[in-house]
């Protein structure tokens, strides 16, 4: 017998390793896509408002320092 006890282990091995590869990428090719969650008209608007706040305070510290506008 060529290779003796230690190529059945590599052959078992090899076949292990490779099922375990087929199932694993089953089963990721298996999950649904993840879609993008939209956001709601009240994010937007908080999102548009908190931005506005800040740009307004920004823009009051540049006024409060002496910066001229930028136009």
């Amino acid at each position: 017998m060529k290779g003796g006890a230690q190529g059945w282990v590599r052959k078992i091995g090899a076949t292990g390793l490779s099922l375990g590869v087929c199932l694993w990428w089953a089963a990721c090719a298996g999950e649904q896509p993840k879609g993008s969650m939209h956001p709601t008209p009240q994010q937007v608007r908080g999102n548009a408002d908190r931005a506005f706040e800040k740009l307004k305070q920004e823009e009051q510290i540049r006024v409060g320092n002496g910066e001229a506008m930028p136009r």
